[in-house]
């Protein structure tokens, strides 16, 4: 039988690589048995990194920094760091490491249990690459610094390397990609969309509403096709929440419209589930009268159709057609309104 020392119980003495690897349940795993996920506590300050000269500040900040077989080291920073800048190469550019560093002399050997914030130059050269820290085992990068040659202009901060970490189950922001190693019921936000992973790939849970997506219809005919012609407008736009899809489309005929033949279909933004009719719309024509419709999206479709009454008298639906529910002709408006469950 294997037994550990668990915490929170009297009388027992735990020492520093024990508590590290207690700690690591409190901290979103890397994917790894006994892993934890490096990054910065949002919220925290974030380490912001800036430059001014030659003069780097780093910001204050939480931070968990894992450590493969050590568990997790946290560091709170509760001031602002200075750096000094290395001057610029005189004809080669080069890209500097700005990292959080851990001394741990257990694991290291280094006579030093600390945290600190260091800058690190690199390299100059035609295609220059950030620096990997020589002789520190246990760091985080906070940002890189891109330093043109001398003369070129001024040195810019990138936080782009910068991770952030959460307790498990939390949301990760502002990820430039996905995660890698996700657990099923993982969430992040890449800045526009909530995505969580499913077991196998990730659905877009929510999207932050904004503008909607424009996108152009194709309208086509069961005989011939019409054409919108060089005067006539047909327009679409759309928001997606997961797989729910809610969408317009105008279209505006004009003199130089022609209609086809038979009934009409417009493609939709996205393909529609296979599961029953995904949803039904409401459809409006404005010609020399106004009639009321409907619209018809099948399983698995990418085109919608709509339906309007026979005639002024018959108010069975069918198709809509060049002549039905009247015949169409120069500034008639038709006017759709759908929502539906897409395919993905």
């Amino acid at each position: 039988m294997t037994a550990t020392n668990p915490s929170w119980i009297d009388g027992l003495a735990l020492d520093g690589y024990k508590l590290r690897r207690i700690d690591s349940a409190l901290t979103m795993h890397n994917g790894n048995a006994l892993g934890a996920r490096s990054g910065i506590i949002p919220g925290t300050g974030g380490f912001g990194v800036s430059i001014a000269g030659s003069t780097i500040t780093v910001g204050s900040g939480i931070a968990v920094v894992y450590y493969a077989g050590e568990g997790v080291f946290r560091a709170p920073m509760t001031s602002s760091s200075t750096l000094t800048l290395t001057a610029a190469h005189a004809t080669l550019p080069r890209v500097d490491l700005v990292y959080l560093r851990i001394w741990c002399n257990s694991v290291d050997a280094s006579g030093l249990n600390q945290a600190d914030c260091v800058y690190l130059a690199g390299t100059a050269a035609a295609s220059p690459v950030a620096p990997t820290p020589a002789g520190t085992l246990i760091y985080m990068p906070l940002a890189t610094i891109n330093v043109p040659a001398s003369g070129g202009g001024s040195p810019t901060v990138s936080q782009a390397v910068l991770p952030y970490t959460v307790a498990p189950g939390g949301i990760l922001p502002l990820q430039s990609s996905a995660p890698p190693s996700p657990y099923t019921g993982q969430f992040y936000d890449n800045g526009t969309d909530l995505l969580r992973y499913n077991g196998s790939s990730w659905d877009t849970y929510q999207k932050v509403p904004g503008a909607w997506t424009p996108y152009t219809p194709v309208w086509t005919g069961s005989g011939t096709n019409p054409s919108v012609g060089a005067n006539g407008t047909l327009i679409g736009r759309y928001q997606k929440f997961g797989r729910t899809v809610i969408a317009h489309i105008n279209l505006t005929c004009g003199s130089n419209t022609t209609y086809g033949s038979g009934h009409y279909n417009f493609t939709i933004p996205f393909a529609a589930a296979n599961v029953g009719a995904s949803l039904i719309g409401n459809a409006m024509l404005l010609g020399t009268d106004r009639w009321n419709g409907e619209i018809n999206i099948s399983p698995g479709a990418t085109t919608l159709a709509a339906f309007f009454p026979l005639s002024a008298t018959n108010n069975r639906t069918d198709f809509m057609t060049p002549t039905r529910p009247e015949t169409l002709a120069t500034g008639a408006q038709l006017r759709m309104t759908f929502q539906y469950e897409s395919a993905t």
